[in-house]
This record gives structure tokens, sequence and C-alpha cells, in this order.
């Protein structure tokens, strides 16, 4: 069974799907995050949904080309 353990040196194997998520740790000013927790709470959404659609709209607008391939 010395193969089934990963040695620590060794990267995971990661298969991509098209539709896969990528995590992000992002840092905001302070009031900016504030701004964007008050938002989540008024959607009922989370503040990760809020950063995502914020960021897909951005896409959209700036690259038009690719609106809806976010």
């Amino acid at each position: 069974m010395r193969n089934a353990a990963r040695k620590s040196h060794e990267k995971p194997q990661i298969e991509l799907v098209e539709d896969a998520s990528v995590r992000a740790s992002i840092s905001f000013p302070r009031e900016l995050y504030r701004t964007l927790e008050q938002i989540a709470r008024e959607k009922k959404v989370s503040l990760a949904w809020v950063v995502r659609d914020a960021a897909e709209q951005y896409v959209s607008d700036k690259w038009p080309l690719f609106k809806g391939r976010v």
C-alpha cells in the first residue's frame, strides 16, 4: 500500500472540469467590504455571490465578447 499515500513533496492531481470553480483569497478596503456585506444581507445571498456577480458584470461590461462565457 506504499503507493496509496501521497508523498509530501508531490502535488495532488487536479482534474479540470469546464465549469469548475477556483478559490481565491482577496483583500478589500474595510469600507468596501462592509458595503459588500450590506449588499449580501439585503439580497439574502452570500458575500461570495455578490463578489462573483460584480466580477461577471465587470467582465461583460469591459469585454462584451466574453458576455455569457463567464
